[in-house]
């Protein structure tokens, strides 16, 4: 389902799904649930709502977006990269690629910054890089699409 949520509230959301996504590649058994739980109680409950929605999508998803990183960088396995570049790029494909909840060109922008935040040195580079590869692949008009069911 997608929301119809402020832009900065969907900011937000990415933020806070980056890291969860991140604590659950890190810490194993954790469940995405699990990781909910790890929100701050008085968080907005529409930013909530999307966080949820990016965890558990990208989450159960990782295996497909996984493969989808592997056909398009050379000499990197999604196992070796940064975590947090990893996150980032699951985070992005599973939004703006396979559930396309948000605009491509929107989606790789805020992964750039996410990746720039929360990441090493390059990978901001890095994931944009990836992730202009695989929209070349995956959506051949440039990923410009309008979200469904917006």
């Amino acid at each position: 389902m997608v929301r119809r949520i402020l832009p900065q509230k969907r900011h937000r959301s990415r933020e806070m799904a980056l890291q969860l996504l991140y604590s659950l590649d890190s810490r194993r058994g954790l469940t995405p649930e699990q990781a909910l739980d790890l929100f701050p109680e008085d968080e907005d409950p529409e930013v909530q709502g999307y966080v949820r929605e990016l965890v558990v999508g990208a989450w159960e998803s990782r295996g497909d977006i996984d493969n989808l990183i592997r056909e398009h960088v050379t000499g990197w396995r999604p196992e070796r990269m940064l975590a947090v570049d990893r996150a980032a790029l699951r985070l992005a494909v599973f939004e703006g690629v396979l559930a396309k909840m948000t605009p491509v060109p929107v989606v790789i922008s805020e992964a750039v910054e996410l990746a720039k935040t929360f990441g090493a040195e390059d990978s901001g580079k890095f994931v944009n890089g990836v992730l202009g590869r695989i929209v070349r692949a995956a959506c051949p008009a440039g990923g410009a699409r309008e979200p469904e069911n917006e």
